[in-house]
């Protein structure tokens, strides 16, 4: 690590933790700061400090090493845990659980320039942020949420499995009450970041009857006796984010691991995708950004005809389409966080802002390979690694023809259908 990034890390803990005790004191004295409240302009000064300090991270920290992790597969622990030392890994937690104590919005902000640095640091602490820290008890806390808060823990979200993708409610996962613990029983897919995790959100039925009524959240750890993993896929992109089956055999978990009562698990699934569809917007939105950031910086230097590319009146059509993408799916993924922080119905604007964030990151990584031409194909930038990385976001968290049947419900019903 040299000179800089460690400066820039020490300077970025720093502007982080100081949004955070100014937040803590305006709130103690009854100061509004506007937290969660994104204007037609500008984001709040907290807001705006964090984005700041994460996309100096992010250059210092995660563009450096974006390229290799992608190649190689491994995952990041060591940028992973520096992302827990400034707060990144539990943005919205409570500060006695070890988080940072900031909104919604300011997660959505931090995870765009993680993103725009190395997608597949973004999806680590999406998974971490929004799909696993969420509804503990406190007792639950204190052994599942405060020892994945710095970095050195990460935790994972286990709802798909091999014959039901989208369909949540159709769990075959069971849970079977053995009076003082509980054993699982079946197989979850497509777990992002089960090899790495230490914690393992769990959805199984414990009353068929009921359906989806019926389905039940537990949390297990990876030390469970019955639990086990399997093979690590290889995919298109996020490449430094584990993926695999999560397998359970006669799993024995302690009878308080159970998430909420019997029966909520559906309803916390969905509540907890609907946050994490913000997360998702958020990470393809910076990965859209990183490939406007490298289209325009490559068509500002690469000459043709004497002249600039960016001065060819084509190439300026498909900036100007970018850039316009852009702005609207971060304006709409900022409505979406605001409104989750202000306590109000969000989860059409949700299914929204990851439909139009992940559909304008596709679009707009497909469009920097072609102002970049055969030098966009090859590995040495990194248009084709955003264009892999793109991918994904149309697909989990529910793909975009489930977003598109949640906001065609919503509208129904608005209505009156």
């Amino acid at each position: 690590m040299t000179r800089g990034s460690i400066w820039c890390l020490r300077t970025a803990s720093r502007s982080l933790h100081s949004s955070v005790r100014r937040f803590q004191e305006a709130s103690e004295v009854g100061v509004n700061l506007d937290l969660g409240q994104a204007t037609f302009t500008d984001l709040p000064e907290t807001h705006q400090m964090l984005k700041d300090t994460c996309r100096q991270f992010a250059e210092a920290e995660l563009w450096p090493v974006a390229q290799s992790i992608d190649k190689s597969g491994q995952y990041p622990g060591s940028t992973i845990k520096k992302m827990g030392e400034i707060g990144l890994m539990a943005i919205d937690q409570e500060e006695e659980y070890g988080g940072s104590g900031l909104d919604y919005l300011a997660y959505a902000v931090a995870l765009t320039e993680i993103s725009r640095g190395c997608a597949s640091h973004g999806v680590i602490m999406s998974v971490n942020n929004s799909l696993y820290l969420d509804f503990a008890t406190a007792s639950q806390k204190e052994q599942f949420i405060l020892p994945f808060t710095t970095g050195e823990k990460i935790g994972c979200f286990c709802l798909s499995e091999p014959g039901n993708g989208s369909d949540a409610g159709a769990a075959s996962t069971t849970a079977t009450d053995m009076g003082d613990h509980w054993v699982l029983n079946g197989t979850k897919a497509w777990i992002t970041n089960s090899h790495d995790a230490e914690g393992f959100v769990v959805f199984a039925t414990t009353d068929k009857k009921a359906k989806h009524k019926g389905i039940s959240a537990f949390l297990v750890s990876k030390s469970a006796e019955g639990l086990s993993l399997g093979k690590k896929e290889d995919k298109l992109g996020i490449k430094a984010s584990s993926t695999s089956n999560v397998i359970f055999e006669d799993c024995k978990i302690p009878k308080e691991n159970m998430l909420g009562s019997p029966g909520m698990g559906f309803k916390i699934a969905m509540m907890t995708l609907d946050s994490g569809r913000i997360g998702i917007a958020a990470q393809g939105l910076g990965i859209a950004k990183h490939a406007m950031d490298t289209a325009v910086d490559y068509a500002s230097k690469r000459n043709s005809f004497g002249a600039p590319i960016a001065k060819l009146q084509m190439i300026q059509s498909k900036l100007a389409d970018m850039a316009l993408r852009i702005e609207m799916s971060e304006l709409m993924m900022y409505k979406a966080a605001s409104l989750k922080d202000a306590g109000k119905p969000y989860t059409k604007e949700a299914a929204m802002a990851k439909l139009a964030c992940s559909e304008t990151a596709t679009y707009v990584a497909h469009q920097a390979i072609q102002v970049l031409g055969g030098m966009g194909y090859v590995s040495d930038m990194p248009c084709e690694r955003n264009y892999r990385d793109a991918r994904i976001t149309e697909i989990y968290e529910g793909t975009s023809e489930i977003q598109r049947l949640v906001i065609a419900g919503a509208v129904m019903k608005e209505y009156g259908y």
